[in-house]
């Protein structure tokens, strides 16, 4: 069987349809994402746009701890957002089973055609491993972020940034390509500068806070076995900052929008005391392309690409294979 992703009318035609299922129980009121480790991460995306443009509540929770401890407010009115990559993660098909007792509508996210998860759910879309990474129409948090346009604008009576956002998916794809061309020599040149070095903080706001996280716990230290840890530039003058010096790399991931000043102080400060800093940042790499009251919210989708070509140049430096494992796949757990 051939694959290919889910397409942009293929997530609207999803959202159209779990909101015609909820019609005559008026509608939904939350929305839950249920995952673990990386997939988990990628609904960030989605959950910063909810907050922030919708008065939709919505949760993040890892699954195993939904099906130990799930959320009373889960019922007939909740949109459950599932996802596994292999389409058969035991404790994401523990999560949705607790979810439709509860009678909430599944919408399962996977990158494997007729697997479990697909049978399970309500709704699913299929999405492709990154590679090519510039190809951001074929990820999870593209398709995530469709999903998240639709409901808004259906829901929400003053919603107005539905044509913004539709444009930037139009042109999220374009933007990503011309950026990783940019940065594939600098890439290399990280590798090789950093290969050797024991530990790589990552540092994000707004929406890539989700990047910064994904970096930290995928990139480095599930593929690359590089100790690290996220923190969001709000934070950094809260405690973080105290561990900047010199001799510690900091991989900063700066946003175009509304968060960019956050991203600033912080960054001005580790200039300031620091000498190990990457610099990624969005507006650099096109993305204020995109209209100024939308251009945030797409920010992950431009540096999560991004950073996996750093983290492939500094696999290739190390000569460390990016999916070679201790762990996982190997032993019981």
């Amino acid at each position: 069987m051939s694959y290919k992703a889910s397409t942009f009318k293929d997530i609207q035609a999803i959202a159209q349809n779990a909101l015609k299922k909820v019609e005559d129980k008026g509608g939904f009121k939350n929305v839950v994402c249920v995952a673990c480790g990386g997939t988990h991460g990628t609904f960030y995306p989605l959950e910063y746009f909810l907050r922030a443009e919708s008065n939709i509540a919505v949760y993040s929770m890892n699954a195993a701890e939904f099906s130990s401890n799930p959320l009373k407010c889960v019922g007939n009115n909740s949109l459950v957002l599932a996802g596994s990559l292999s389409g058969g993660t035991k404790e994401v098909l523990e999560a949705i089973k607790v979810a439709k007792e509860k009678g909430a509508i599944v919408y399962a996210l996977t990158g494997v055609y007729d697997s479990k998860i697909e049978k399970e759910a309500d709704f699913t879309s299929f999405y492709l491993p990154e590679e090519p990474f510039n190809t951001v129409d074929t990820q999870i948090q593209f398709q995530c972020l469709v999903m998240a346009n639709e409901l808004v604008h259906a829901i929400e009576e003053n919603y107005d940034k539905y044509d913004s956002m539709n444009d930037g998916f139009a042109k999220i794809s374009g933007i990503t390509t011309k950026a990783i061309k940019k940065i594939e020599k600098r890439a290399k040149e990280f590798g090789q500068e950093y290969k050797d070095e024991p530990l790589i903080y990552t540092i994000a706001s707004g929406a890539s806070e989700f990047v910064a996280y994904m970096q930290s716990i995928c990139m480095f230290m599930e593929m690359e076995w590089i100790h690290s840890s996220s923190i969001n530039s709000a934070e950094y003058f809260h405690g973080p900052f105290e561990v900047t010096d010199p001799d510690t790399p900091f991989m900063f991931f700066m946003s175009a929008g509304k968060t960019r000043k956050l991203d600033e102080r912080a960054y001005n400060f580790l200039r300031r005391y620091g000498e190990k800093i990457i610099l990624i940042d969005a507006a650099e790499l096109g993305l204020n392309t995109i209209n100024d009251d939308v251009v945030t919210y797409f920010n992950p989708l431009l540096l999560y690409p991004v950073g996996l070509v750093y983290a492939l140049g500094i696999a290739e430096a190390k000569q460390h294979p990016f999916f070679n494992r201790r762990y996982m796949g190997h032993v019981e757990y």
